[in-house]
């Protein structure tokens, strides 16, 4: 009985806890916090493994591994507590005062943040203590039975008070995630955004994509990314809730005059469609962690220039909403051309909310960590040697620019496939600079030159195809890119730290 007190008590401090945070601040939520904290102080070792281990699901490993964390240290308490009560209420207590430390070590703690753990310490503190007692006097941590002295078993009395305070933790934890998920107003707010951005006029709009862009049936993806399929990678658990017409951007540091900016500043300013290919610095050689959409914005040079940004001003750090941070070149933001944005919409509709909704910059060319903030919050102008940035403080390199790469699509691994004509097919990229040719090979043959499909511009990937003549027997398809600067994409293999991966993707398959 004294292991099911202690489960209890924490699963009651959790679902309180997530409730007052869904309330007041969803990111306070105990669980979450100190995932988030997780995350934060974990050595670059145990990210890089969490990220190649379980990849986009590394969060959901991450939180299932603290759930079963807490099932194991709340039986190891209960077993503890039966001979020394005492154990199992400093138990509960401490890892409530963690919540707490979590929550006070975040990026930006607030004094409404720690409602939610100083809630969660005091309830699972009071239903430990509370349960114990009635344990302890019904009989539910002694051998024997009989009644309570009312007449009314022992046993039942602590059953029914045991069930009360699950079906209480259920309410609590439900209705908790129920408010998380309503997102308190985000829905209509992106529906109203997304209304006014229909509604206005662009200066400048995106050429559509014409048909000959991609091979889809040969296998290649959709040229655009669906929003659904748009790949995801950021350090957030949960992820920040911000209404449009709540948010502002303060743009300050080494410029000539700080300034503070809402969702209706950026719509009086001229909005542009661009399209836009964006590539994570985590990408593996052939991975799948790039994307295109069509983004609309608000060109951020002009807006930087407008600040009047001193010559010092080497390095744009970039703040999230949920602290974390980003450090952009300031050179490549103002390159004539670049096309850097504060991005509002993507692909027709406001940004997903798990892609920086109300507003995320985008900055084509680079890889997304020293380039992509979502949930954009503060922009300050100032130097690489005066700060540093999170993924820099975890051995990653200061400048990212991306690399010449490509992919193989079609055929997939290990297929099997008739003797002949073999159409194989992929995607390259190489923004700002742009493809201008792919080659394949099988085995150690001759390198083959690829159809290239139509180029969109030079910010995003380009599709291709070709035909090789395969014999029966296991062949191994290569394949290699050229940009337009004439660079061949090396097939020296290299992991992604610390500023992207290199070398030839390859697959095999089987003729028959």
């Amino acid at each position: 009985m004294a292991i099911l007190v202690e489960l209890l008590a924490i699963a009651a401090a959790v679902a309180s806890g997530h409730l007052v945070a869904a309330l007041v601040a969803p990111a306070s939520s105990p669980f979450v916090a100190v995932g988030d904290a997780v995350v934060r102080l974990s050595p670059q070792p145990v990210v890089e493994f969490a990220k190649s281990a379980f990849g986009t699901a590394d969060k959901p490993v991450l939180l299932a591994g603290i759930g079963v964390l807490l099932v194991l240290l709340g039986a190891l308490a209960g077993l503890a507590a039966r001979r020394r009560p005492a154990v199992g209420t400093a138990a509960v207590a401490a890892l409530g005062l963690l919540a707490v430390a979590a929550v006070l070590t975040g990026p930006v703690p607030t004094a409404t943040d720690l409602a939610a753990p100083v809630v969660a310490l005091v309830v699972g503190v009071a239903v430990q203590r509370g349960l114990d007692r009635l344990a302890r006097r019904h009989g539910g941590t002694r051998t024997g039975s009989g009644g309570s002295g009312d007449g009314v078993p022992r046993r039942t009395v602590l059953a029914g008070a045991s069930a009360a305070v699950a079906a209480g933790t259920l309410v609590a934890g439900g209705a908790g995630l129920a408010l998380s998920s309503s997102g308190s107003g985000i829905a209509a707010s992106r529906v109203a955004l997304t209304g006014r951005l229909a509604a206005a006029t662009l200066a400048e709009t995106a050429p559509p994509v014409p048909a000959s862009a991609a091979f889809p049936q040969l296998g290649t993806v959709p040229f655009v990314t669906p929003n659904a399929d748009f790949y995801r990678i950021d350090v957030a658990l949960t992820i920040p809730a911000v209404r449009a017409e709540d948010w502002s951007l303060r743009v300050h540091g080494r410029v000539g005059r700080e300034l503070v900016l809402t969702v209706d500043d950026l719509l009086r300013r001229p909005l542009v469609q661009r399209t836009i290919t964006m590539t994570c610095v985590s990408n593996t050689v052939g991975g799948n962690l790039v994307s295109t959409a069509d983004f609309v914005g608000v060109e951020l040079a002009p807006l930087l220039l407008e600040a009047g940004v001193d010559p010092s001003a080497d390095q744009i750090v970039s703040t999230s909403r949920d602290g974390w941070t980003a450090g952009t070149p300031t050179a490549t933001v103002l390159e004539p051309g670049r096309g850097a944005l504060l991005a509002l919409g993507m692909n027709g509709e406001a940004l997903p909310v798990e892609h920086g909704f109300p507003v995320r910059m985008v900055v084509p060319g680079l890889y997304g960590y020293v380039s992509a903030t979502k949930w954009l919050a503060d922009i300050e102008l100032t130097t690489f040697a005066e700060r540093s940035v999170y993924w820099r403080d975890r051995g990653w390199a200061e400048r990212a620019p991306i690399k010449t790469q490509c992919r193989i699509d079609a055929p997939v691994g290990f297929s099997k496939l008739p003797a002949g004509r073999v159409q194989v097919a992929g995607v390259a990229w190489a923004q700002p600079v742009g493809i201008t040719a792919v080659e394949v090979r099988a085995d150690d043959g001759p390198w083959v030159r690829a159809e290239l499909a139509t180029e969109v511009n030079p910010n995003t990937w380009r599709m291709w195809r070709a035909e090789l003549d395969l014999s029966p027997g296991s062949h191994t398809l290569t394949a290699r890119a050229t940009d337009r600067r004439g660079l061949v994409q090396t097939d020296v293999r290299v992991e992604p730290i610390p500023d992207g991966a290199t070398g030839w993707p390859s697959t095999i398959v089987t003729v028959v």
